[in-house]
């Protein structure tokens, strides 16, 4: 594990933060951070630092030419069990992943899972602890070289901020807006990459789907407009015909950590699972016939969250009906089950965190 550098003015700020009622979803941010700056071909120590204003110049290349990704996940602290991380060495990998897409310095793994360590260690009275409720962990790198050529950055800034939050949505169920005009990612494009200037694509289609009662964008394939990919900041699932059916990965979607543990989760319950080609226009008939009874969003932040409708841009609504015994929802509370501790996960699905000394 990668030594983490910490200063006397962190620590104090550590002691004298307190944690307030309201937990709204990423609004409160910790009162430290862990940082480490990329120069001359290597990355330099790690150290936990109070939360403050960034120092860039306003020709960083960060702010033109969108050298940016991040990450997301969670510690978790239920009934004074833990704090665990969630398969944070699949968040490493995938941090990689986009890094390599967008031309940026690799990050190393041991660094990534020592700054996550650090700051859940640091922080883990600030961790909230009803079930639900969790320290989400941002994992952030931006491109810092002084410069206006179109060029790779030769300098980087890896920033890890946490938020303790409650739940992403605030309600039980929520609404999807079906984009079928714009287009958010194509293929060859950064649709596989958790960096800013994908989910920017997504905002205009965030006021239409507003304007409309909706939480959430259902994004299209590009070229057809006719096979679901996911939403703006999280996978889809349905239930179809008793079955966990979601779409095929593509170099459109974003391989989520949740995703792929609901999918093996699903099936160590005894639920088939069907990774596929999903027509908008097929799934909005089996809601219709009744072979498709639930559909849902998945993501670290989003958990489970059902979904009760999908939006035309016309306001129509195409409904599903309530149902007992749901599936979304016993699958929401076994992964809960295992992220918080109650039930055994597999291999390093559940990691405790590592008390660091500072």
């Amino acid at each position: 594990m990668a030594k983490v550098i910490t200063t006397a003015e962190a620590l104090g700020k550590i002691n004298q933060y307190q944690l307030p009622k309201e937990l709204p979803f990423g609004k409160v941010i910790g009162p430290v951070i862990v940082e480490s700056d990329f120069a001359d071909g290597q990355w330099g120590p790690l150290k936990l630092v109070p939360h403050a204003a960034l120092a860039l110049k306003p020709e960083a290349k960060v702010f033109h030419y969108g050298q940016e990704i991040f990450e997301g996940l969670k510690a978790y602290y239920v009934d004074k069990k833990g704090p665990y991380l969630f398969r944070p060495e699949q968040n490493a990998e995938r941090f990689n992943l986009s890094a390599y897409r967008m031309g940026m310095a690799d990050f190393p793994v041991p660094m990534f899972l020592a700054s996550v360590h650090a700051l859940s260690s640091a922080l883990k009275n600030c961790i909230p602890q009803k079930s639900g409720e969790s320290l989400y962990l941002r994992p952030t790198m931006v491109a810092t070289e002084e410069s206006l050529g179109i060029k790779p950055s030769s300098t980087y800034k890896y920033i890890l901020l946490a938020s303790p939050s409650g739940p992403y949505f605030t309600g039980d169920s929520i609404k999807v807006y079906i984009e079928r005009d714009r287009a958010r990612a194509c293929p060859g494009g950064i649709g596989r990459a958790k960096t800013g200037g994908n989910y920017a694509a997504s905002i205009l289609s965030a006021k239409k789907a507003i304007e409309l009662g909706c939480a959430q964008t259902l994004w299209l394939d590009a070229l057809k407009k006719s096979y679901i990919e996911e939403m703006s900041g999280m996978n889809f699932m349905a239930i179809i015909n008793g079955e966990v059916v979601t779409p095929a990965m593509t170099d459109t979607i974003l391989d989520g950590v949740t995703r792929k543990s609901i999918l093996d989760l699903g099936r160590s319950l005894g639920y088939k699972t069907r990774e596929e080609k999903m027509s908008i226009n097929d799934l909005l008939g089996k809601i219709e016939t009744g072979e498709c009874t639930e559909a849902f969003a998945c993501g670290t932040a989003a958990i489970i969250t059902p979904i009760r409708a999908f939006c035309e841009a016309d306001g129509k609504e195409i409904i599903l009906k309530p149902v007992t015994n749901s599936i979304a929802m016993r699958l929401r509370q076994e992964l809960l089950d295992r992220q918080e501790g109650r039930k055994d996960a597999p291999l390093n699905w559940r990691v405790p965190v590592q008390d660091m000394e500072f």
